[in-house]
């Protein structure tokens, strides 16, 4: 499976801080570049790698310091239980959809290929994009585009696809598509198409519930100076790990100790978010809303 290079991957890897024998978590694999990356600095260290999607799995390392178990990263505590390790050195993880994810037309991922309404990063899910559209109320439609896509004229966008489905069935990406037709300017086309579709994507994949597992575990799992290291795509993602680097959890409310200190266990390494540099950005357009933090346990 052909991968394209993960965005910010040196500054990614350097901001890891890796210790060679020291213990990693890559939350993301999918095609192994970071992986491959922190492998090169391992001398007696362990790399475990995590992925949900059995494409992904076919670009597995054949190492004896690495070890890739498809599943969900947010059960990546029970998981290194299983393998008897209860404390990491280090976890990063690479957010969102892969560029191959969105390449490959069958998988339902992308406006510009008419397709099966998809959106399953595991596809062995039982939720597809298809069943959110089909099945789901008028309200819960209006909900998942607002919350998920923050695009403020849920409510017409969701009454909409009501009214059509009532007609038949929407299948495909383009009959998806079609449907919305007249709810945004041609100049707005591919920014309102793109936060549409990711508002099902994350709702078909639970993404956002997923992150906040994760985020919820990381502080236990990490040893003393361990590094977190989170490349973000969009704000939804990017306020959680914020809030947890800054305020101490996902929520974003602080909570402070008798000497006005936050009780929080991550301190912010870059203390402005990293973001690519224009060549790169010109080399990988997906780059563009990528943003990069990286923390370390008090």
């Amino acid at each position: 499976m052909i991968y394209h290079k993960p965005v910010l991957l040196d500054e990614s890897i350097k901001g890891l801080n890796i210790n060679p024998n020291g213990i990693y978590v890559d939350a993301t694999f999918g095609g192994g570049g970071h992986s491959k990356e922190i492998m090169k600095s391992l001398k007696n260290g362990y790399l475990f790698a995590f992925d949900q999607d059995d494409d992904a799995l076919e670009n597995t390392i054949v190492d004896s310091k690495f070890k890739l178990i498809k599943a969900n990263f947010r059960y990546i505590k029970n998981f290194l239980k299983l393998e008897g390790i209860s404390k990491i050195d280090g976890l990063i993880a690479d957010l969102g959809i892969s560029s191959y994810q969105i390449d490959v037309p069958e998988r339902g991922f992308a406006y510009r290929h008419d397709s099966i309404l998809d959106m399953r990063m595991n596809t062995h899910s039982i939720l597809d994009a298809k069943e959110v559209i089909n099945s789901y109320s008028e309200s819960d439609l209006a909900k998942v585009f607002y919350e998920y896509g923050e695009i403020k004229q849920s409510r017409r966008i969701a009454k909409k696809i009501i009214d059509q489905r009532e007609e038949r069935d929407i299948n495909t990406t383009f009959d998806f598509i079609n449907i919305l037709e007249g709810l945004y300017s041609k100049r707005m086309r591919n920014k309102f198409l793109s936060r549409i579709f990711q508002a099902i994507r994350i709702e078909v994949n639970d993404e956002i519930n997923a992150l906040k597992d994760l985020l919820d575990d990381v502080g236990n799992l990490l040893n003393n100076k361990g590094r977190l290291v989170v490349i973000s795509y969009h704000s939804l993602e990017d306020r959680l790990v914020k809030n947890l680097i800054n305020k101490g959890n996902i929520a974003g409310y602080q909570e402070k100790d008798l000497y006005g200190r936050i009780n929080k266990d991550l301190d912010p390494i870059n203390k402005k978010v990293i973001i690519p540099e224009n060549k790169e950005c010109e080399e990988n357009p997906r780059a563009r809303s990528a943003k990069l933090r990286i923390a370390e346990k008090i």
